[in-house]
């Protein structure tokens, strides 16, 4: 059984989005399990919150290093350590073509009374960094978009061979695997998933084409 290890970070305002992003990949290890392939997810709320010797931050990047896919969910902030993380996984994807990087932004109404001026500018800036990139971010309005969009990502990548199923033959097949050679696209060589459809509800000032 080849185990894929799938990295999902976010912060702690979308931990539904989480809870329901773990519920549909166990539904979809039990479609690809008798085809010799797991989704192995990795959550922040996996690791123990206990004194260790060096900081837990560095116990979730080297979890993110080890990783064959990274996603990232962002709704009204991008904070310090979740940029370490973003800057964690795009280190390792340029020296070893992986992870995989995702990026979903959501796409959902906020209470602009509460809103945090500081945490939307940390959020805008990040997006413009994803641009000077050439990283094409993913906007979702609600967690069946979310899971659609990863879902055919994730099909995406079985039917380009980046992850291969046991073949249904009478013979010992070859245990699949998961290939690290990424279709990349500018002049970082960061994965480009999917295209966005507009910007957050909470005036961003600019919108990305489809």
């Amino acid at each position: 059984m080849k185990k894929v290890k799938l990295f999902l970070a976010s912060s702690s305002e979308l931990k539904e989005d989480r809870q329901q992003f773990e519920v549909f990949i166990g539904r979809k290890n039990r479609q690809w399990v008798d085809q010799g392939v797991f989704l192995d997810l990795v959550i922040w709320e996996d690791f123990l919150d206990a004194v260790s010797q060096t900081r837990l931050q560095d116990e979730y990047n080297r979890a993110i290093k080890n990783s064959d896919i990274f996603v990232m969910l962002f709704f009204t902030k991008v904070g310090k350590y979740t940029e370490e993380e973003f800057e964690t996984a795009f280190g390792q994807f340029k020296a070893t073509n992986k992870p995989f990087i995702f990026t979903y932004f959501k796409d959902a109404r906020i209470d602009t009374g509460s809103a945090s001026k500081k945490d939307l500018m940390s959020l805008w800036a990040f997006q413009e960094k994803l641009d000077q990139l050439g990283h094409f971010y993913t906007v979702y309005e609600n967690i069946d978009q979310l899971l659609l969009k990863f879902g055919q990502q994730l099909d995406k990548l079985a039917a380009n061979g980046f992850i291969e199923f046991n073949k249904p033959t009478g013979e010992d097949p070859a245990p699949p695997t998961v290939s690290n050679k990424a279709k990349t696209k500018g002049d970082n060589n960061i994965t480009i998933q999917g295209t966005n459809s507009s910007a957050i509800h909470i005036n961003q000032g600019r919108k990305r084409g489809s």
